[in-house]
This record gives structure tokens, sequence and C-alpha cells, in this order.
């Protein structure tokens, strides 16, 4: 299996570093890099290196048909770190990303397909509690 399922709760160390589930490293190279960014208000982003070079070139596509794009494309890329798990597999989260989604002693590492997103516990719980009833009619064409 390619993609990245479950929902894993893990303490962040004092350094601000979270350790990634072995289920998200199975099949993958120890130190295989990832880029982690912040896509969405709520939630930080965690792409393996070969799923972010898919990103980048639509990224880079979108800001040469769009010049306005280029802010956004920046405002994205000047906080994106590129990431390698030690030998424990865990990753180093710059505080100033904690910061921005309010992860402090607790981040919550949930698969979303072809990438990982990070979250505060309780901010996950709050985005996603209720939205079964409102996506039913849509996920019915996908889980039929």
């Amino acid at each position: 299996m390619g993609g990245f399922l479950g929902s894993y709760l893990y303490q962040v160390d004092e350094k601000g570093r979270v350790t990634l589930p072995a289920a998200f490293r199975k099949g993958r190279d120890e130190f295989a890099p990832f880029v982690l960014i912040q896509v969405h208000d709520d939630a930080l982003t965690l792409y393996p290196e070969e799923n972010w070079l898919e990103v980048e070139v639509r990224l880079r596509e979108h800001a040469r048909r769009n010049p306005r794009a280029r802010h956004f494309a920046l405002g994205l890329t000047s906080n994106a770190t590129v990431l390698t798990p030690d030998r424990q597999g865990r990753i180093l989260i710059p505080e100033r990303l904690r910061e921005r989604v309010g992860i402090k002693d607790e981040a919550q590492l949930v698969g979303a397909l072809d990438k990982i997103e990070i979250w505060n516990p309780e901010r996950f719980d709050a985005s996603v509690e209720g939205t079964g009833g409102e996506f039913g009619d849509m996920f019915a064409g996908i889980f039929a």
C-alpha cells in the first residue's frame, strides 16, 4: 500500500521533535526526506519528497499562468522546510510552524493518502466532528 492512512497521537519533545508512526515509515528509506509546509491555517502538511515534486510542478505552473499567484507561492515556500527523520524516526518541527497551528505538547499525525497532516489534537477533533452528514452524499459515490 502506498498511501498514508490512520491517525496517531504523539508527544512533542522539548526540542520540538515528533516521531513518525511506524506505519508511515514502512516501505520507505528511513532517511528519505520530507517537505513540511503550512498549506492550511489549521494544520501542517508533510509531503514525502517524491510527492512534493509533483506539487512543486503544479505550483510553478500556476504561478506562471497567474503572476499574482507568485506572492501566494512565496508565502507558502518561505516557511517550508526539508526534514529528514533521525535514526529513531523523529522529525524536528520548527517552533514557528508549531506556533502557527497551535501544536504544543502533543501532535496528531493523520494520514491524508499521499501526504501526512500534523494537527493540534483538539483542533483536529473539532474540525472533523460532525462532518459525516455534511459530506455523506458526496462520499457515497466514492465508496459505493
